[in-house]
């Protein structure tokens, strides 16, 4: 007999999280008096099986509308969804633990789609016209928290050796011999974290004495053995505080750091290894090799040439090559030393001890084939007030006029590499990637004091604001005073491409010469197209059945004629890379117990050919400076990038990649937010997803084409408690004539804050995930459906969404 208690579901949930408590029953009888005796027994009975332990594991995949993910729960694993998860966690406080009555609340969230059918349904049955309909869907739009969390890139900690999760009971002495029973959260060879009182003041560097009350059973310690720590980290919370610390230890042998060593590698897969920081080093990679190939601005390197000051590289991708060539004059030379000469540096570095930027107004003048190059920067134009509107007004009308924003950061070389996240455990593997840097790297880098990143804010909304600056006819003598002098001597830039596959670890040098490939009994003829000391690509005449990891034995006829030292026929190579054609392979040398003879043979051919050999655009620069250069960048990334995942059919976008928390913008994001540890969107999102309009740019941008742009205007007001009064977005469209923008601005600086933000839509690239195998295996050892939730993350990247702060520039050109 099923008995229905919908009717008592106000004293049901009255009683959550009371049943186990010993004034239930008092309770119970005092609030259900009015009730039968049978129905009241019936009823204290299904409060106690809401309240018993569960054990059902929740899977709510293919049940509700949102993308469910793996959930652990006192070592239980789930399948939620964000609000599953946000409901499963409340009930849980309310009852205490995972009773029967959690499980069932999971079965009717807002996003079930049972509940949506049924909702739906009677909307339909119930509507008496039209009208209702529409109200009850327009509804369903009504969102206001779109919930990012922050992914900084590289930075995460580079562990020497593995921690493992374990809770043993530890004695602790402080200073003024203080002892604290305390329980160790993780531990390793070397160090061991701790939870401890708040109220027991630690600082960093502090020595404290431990012991290991809870491995006596496993270890014969002397009698009052104690060991020395000192403290490296501190995280407090509210009631407790998480301490890190090191072990400080005296003597080489050592029995205790070598029992240690032994039980964690016994026990590691009964209690698990600490995979935070492997983690968080795998999504950093992979954000990193989606954000840094779409960046918008140029990032570039500065060299000191004797007393002058020039600029060196630049790092380009296919969306940031248009600010470079504009710098290009008609013989395709960089002329980039006229947007930052000297002069405007000084200036740059007065903004940027301030915390601010400097803008850059500019056009070039062709002449007789000739380009000339005219700029202004901000700091110019108010020291020329009189003079700027005409200039702006002048410029404005050439076609190639460009705003350009200008920012500034050192470069030192303490972070040029990121290495992996227990490079300790993984130094096998790191044989041909993920190499540190140079001697040579780290001296070219070292003359390369700081960068300025360039980023192209032009738009036609401010092009036309500046052409009716000023109706004055420009004062020509004035004019010149702005023109670049083109230099005697030629500056050179070389251009570094920001990619991730195929990174070189040397020089190639382009040398076609006839080669014969053999592999399981087949043969295949062709010629090489480039080849170094470790590698070597060719292209066949016909397709080949290879596959990357294949060994294969290639002969080299030709230059077999002009050696007789080596013996160049079938020499073991391996393939690292194939064309879709399988008519061009990437090729390196093959070496088990005895020297490469390729790899000998080709090192004394360019030796002694430098000057005849053809080298490739790359092989001028250090080899690994690319690498060293675009890390560089990384772990100073100027703009924050949106990152765009697929979810079922749908579009989403949840994650942020950035490397400062701390402006003004994402401050007041964070106050938007609901959830702990979240960044509420709302103002750049709610305009993204409004009428599809982010899924139509996606349909319409391919892979390597110029990005589409879109330009916000945010006014957020002093109380953030209500974000539907309080915040207000307009896109540049729907503020169409000046007169309203400037009321728009005007209002929101009265009532709160302004922001404007150009953002830059780009398609994004598949990752190079034989880069990132090396920690997913790791964590796939330990954690296997944690690797295959980070891989599925990693894979539904579609897309990215740069977002710059132009407030400064349209409250300039719109006179405010």
């Amino acid at each position: 007999m099923t008995t229905d208690f919908s009717k008592h579901q106000k004293i049901i949930d009255s009683f959550r999280g009371e049943v186990n408590k010993p004034s239930f029953d008092i309770k119970f009888t005092q609030s259900t008096k009015h009730i039968p005796k049978t129905e009241r027994f019936l009823l204290k009975m299904e409060l106690k099986r809401l309240a018993s332990v569960c054990y059902r594991c929740i899977d709510l995949r293919g049940l509700v509308d949102g993308e469910c993910k793996i959930y652990e729960h006192n070592g239980q694993s789930h399948f939620m969804d964000d609000i599953a998860i946000s409901v499963f966690e409340e009930q849980v406080e309310i009852h205490n633990g995972y009773t029967f009555g959690v499980y069932e609340e999971l079965k009717n969230t807002k996003n079930n789609f049972r509940l949506i059918f049924e909702n739906e349904k009677n909307h339909i049955e119930q509507a008496k016209s039209p009208k209702k309909i529409i109200e009850s869907v327009d509804k369903t739009q009504d969102k206001i928290q779109y919930p990012v969390a922050i992914f900084p890139l590289n930075q995460y900690q580079d562990r020497i050796e593995e921690r493992m999760n374990f809770v043993s009971s530890l004695e602790a002495t402080l200073e003024n011999n203080q002892k604290k029973s305390i329980s160790s959260i993780d531990i390793s060879v070397q160090g061991i974290k701790f939870r401890i009182s708040s109220k027991d003041p630690l600082y960093i560097d502090q020595n404290i004495t431990i012991h290991f009350k809870g491995l006596e059973s496993e270890f014969q310690f002397s009698k009052g053995e104690m060991f020395t720590y000192q403290v490296k980290n501190i995280y407090r919370d509210d009631n407790t505080q998480l301490v890190g610390c090191q072990r400080i230890v005296v003597g080489d042998n050592d029995p205790f750091q070598r029992f240690l060593s032994g039980y964690i590698q016994g026990n590691k897969r009964r209690y698990k290894i600490n995979l935070e920081n492997t983690i968080s080093a795998v999504q950093s990679r992979s954000f990193e090799q989606y954000v840094l190939p779409t960046i918008n601005e140029l990032p570039i390197y500065f060299e000191r040439v004797g007393e002058r000051i020039l600029p060196r590289y630049v790092l380009t991708t296919n969306n940031n090559h248009s600010v470079f060539q504009y710098w290009q004059d008609e013989n395709n030379e960089s002329n980039l030393h006229f947007l930052v000469n000297e002069a405007r540096i000084a200036r740059l570095i007065k903004k940027y001890k301030q915390g601010k930027s400097l803008r850059v107004y500019s056009f070039v003048h062709q002449n007789q084939g000739k380009f000339f190059f005219y700029s202004i920067d901000e700091e110019q134009l108010l020291k020329t007030s009189d003079f700027s509107p005409s200039f702006l007004t002048f410029a404005a009308k050439k076609s190639s006029f460009k705003v350009t924003k200008l920012t500034y950061y050192d470069v030192n070389t303490l972070n040029i590499h990121s290495p992996f996240a227990l490079s300790g455990t993984l130094e096998a593997k790191k044989q041909f990637i993920n190499l540190p840097p140079s001697d040579d790297v780290i001296d070219c880098i070292n003359s390369l004091p700081f960068a300025v990143v360039a980023t192209d804010i032009t738009h036609k909304t401010s092009v036309e604001l500046y052409q009716e600056f000023s109706d004055i006819q420009i004062d020509v003598t004035k004019f010149k005073k702005f023109g670049h002098k083109r230099l005697t001597d030629k500056v050179v830039v070389d251009r570094l491409g920001v990619t991730y596959k195929n990174q070189r670890q040397e020089p190639r040098f382009i040398y076609s010469t006839p080669v014969l490939m053999e592999s399981n009994g087949l043969q295949w003829q062709g010629n090489s197209i480039d080849f170094s000391t470790l590698g070597l690509k060719a292209e066949t005449e016909k397709s080949v059945t290879l596959f990357v990891g294949d060994v294969v034995y290639i002969t080299f006829p030709n230059l077999q004629k002009i050696t007789s030292s080596y013996e160049l026929k079938k020499l073991p190579y391996e393939v690292v890379k194939i064309d879709d054609k399988k008519t061009t392979i990437n090729l390196r040398v093959y070496v088990k117990a005895h020297q490469h003879v390729g790899r000998s043979f080709f090192k004394l051919l360019i030796d002694k050919n430098k000057n005849k050999l053809t080298t490739d655009e790359y092989t001028f620069l250090v080899p690994g400076l690319a690498e060293a250069l675009r890390t560089n960048y990384a772990q100073n990334l100027q703009v924050p990038t949106l990152i765009v995942q697929t979810s079922g059919s749908r579009y989403k976008i949840e994650a942020l990649v950035s490397n400062d928390k701390g402006n003004d913008f994402l401050q007041k994001l964070h106050s938007l937010s609901d959830r702990k540890n979240f960044y509420n969107f709302y103002p750049l999102l709610t305009k993204l997803y409004k009428d599809n309009f982010l899924e139509s740019c996606l349909k319409r941008l391919l892979t390597h084409k110029e990005p589409i742009t879109e330009i916000l205007y945010i006014s957020m007001g002093k109380d953030l408690k209500n974000i539907k009064t309080s915040v207000n977005v307009k896109s540049d469209n729907e503020l169409n004539t000046p007169e309203l923008r400037r009321f728009f601005i005007r209002k929101a600086i009265t009532n709160g804050s302004f922001f404007s933000f150009q953002l830059k839509i780009s398609r994004t690239n598949k990752p190079d995930i034989e880069y990132l195998n090396t920690e997913l295996s790791y964590i796939s050892a330990y954690a296997i459906h944690r690797s295959k939730q980070i891989e599925q993350d990693i894979w539904s990247v579609v897309a990215s969404v740069q977002y710059v702060d132009i407030t400064d520039e349209v409250l300039f050109s719109h006179g405010l």
